[in-house]
């Protein structure tokens, strides 16, 4: 595992790189996190779109929380929150 600082009053992109059990490395690997107030209310309105809950709001200790959802098309994304 590797992070990758952020800093949300500033421009750039913060990250970590991460094993994730049943995904391999390469191909279709990338998972871009979105920020938002909530990650619950935000995930909710995936299923209301169209998509589903993949995971639903986890914490990641000191680093706040995230959701994974699935848009109708397939694609995973992140969202992740300090609340």
């Amino acid at each position: 595992m590797w992070a990758f600082p952020m800093a949300p009053n500033l421009w750039g992109a913060g990250g970590s790189l991460v094993r994730m059990a049943g995904r391999t490395s390469g191909g279709n690997s990338t998972l871009v996190y979105f920020s938002c107030d909530d990650c619950a209310v935000e995930e909710s309105r995936a299923e209301k779109a169209g998509g589903r809950i993949q995971r639903t709001k986890i914490s990641i200790g000191q680093y706040g929380f995230i959701s994974l959802v699935v848009d109708s098309e397939g694609n995973m994304i992140g969202l992740h929150s300090t609340k």
